[in-house]
């Protein structure tokens, strides 16, 4: 039970990591007050959910692996169909090299 709700805390985790970066161009540099407190508030629930995950067992390199590679692919899928970002082969291909690695890195290190 311990290790589902690491994994859960870990989805919220990402979860507010991804709404934290999504508003990061409406800051307009962190000068629009609403957008920036969302922003900052977003990072903050972002750092204490992966932190309650790996209190519950997550391993902080494996945590820490699928949060910033779950939170780049799905930041780039955002990109892409709410922020006008072209998708290029690089982003593709690196973004398959990020998951690729998180997967490595949970068939190596979980277990």
């Amino acid at each position: 039970m311990e290790a589902m709700m690491a994994f859960v805390f870990l989805g919220l985790a990402i979860a507010a990591e991804v709404l934290g970066t999504s508003l990061i161009k409406s800051t307009e540099g962190f000068t629009k007050l609403w957008p920036t407190l969302a922003s900052l508030s977003a990072y903050a629930v972002s750092f204490l959910t992966l932190s309650m995950a790996i209190q519950r067992g997550l391993q902080v390199g494996v945590g820490y692996a699928i949060w910033s590679g779950l939170g780049t692919t799905l930041i780039v899928i955002i990109g892409a169909l709410f922020l006008s970002e072209p998708i290029t082969l690089a982003k593709v291909v690196g973004v398959a090299l990020v998951v690729a690695g998180v997967v490595v890195l949970n068939l190596g290190g979980v277990h």
